[in-house]
């Protein structure tokens, strides 16, 4: 005998993320647990979400960092949430309380874990919201972060930059050093 999986409406998960322990990420109702990062990961994150906070303090953009959601309708009426570790959006009318539709940069730390869907399944579909311009994969083994651009004429370009480089985060006005990432970290 095979169980039906239970599907789970946008209402009812967004009312359950208010009150549960533990984060849950959302895909086309079904939920999957959220874990925890490690210090590593949680510096490196910490680090991006200051240096981006202090940037952008008085531009109108708003920073967020891992309990933030960002919603993505993937196809006709499937929807799915995810926690990035950090996230900038410019757009005023991004206003929902819980969640964010409209991010021009989101970095995601990498863990054992959750690579591989970071850099498949989320990049693909955080790929598909016009707004987003920038997204980062921030390694947490050694100093080096990818970064996925979408040019000018819309096709997304993949560069690599290590401890030594400066990172041109265009979605943002923001040059920094990679280094600054990794401070206090590698």
């Amino acid at each position: 005998m095979k169980l039906a999986t239970a599907f789970l409406s946008v209402s009812d998960y967004l009312k359950g993320e208010q009150n549960s322990p533990l984060r849950h990420e959302y895909l086309g109702g079904e939920l999957f647990a959220m874990t925890g990062g490690s210090e590593a990961h949680n510096r490196i994150a910490g680090n991006l979400y200051a240096r981006l906070l202090t940037h952008l303090r008085g531009s109108g953009c708003k920073t967020f960092i891992a309990d933030m959601k960002v919603n993505i309708e993937i196809a006709q009426n499937t929807a799915v949430f995810y926690y990035p570790d950090v996230m900038v959006t410019c757009d005023a009318e991004d206003s929902e309380k819980y969640y964010k539709t409209r991010p021009c940069l989101i970095v995601e730390v990498l863990s054992p874990s959750t690579e591989k869907l970071d850099r498949r399944e989320k990049r693909l579909n955080y790929q598909t919201l016009p707004s987003l311009q920038d997204y980062l994969l921030v390694s947490q083994e050694e100093s080096t972060v990818e970064l996925y651009h979408r040019d000018e004429t819309g096709n997304w370009v993949r560069s690599i930059f290590e401890k030594d480089d400066t990172l041109p985060l265009k979605s943002v006005s923001l040059t920094l050093p990679v280094a600054e990432i990794y401070e206090e970290v590698l």
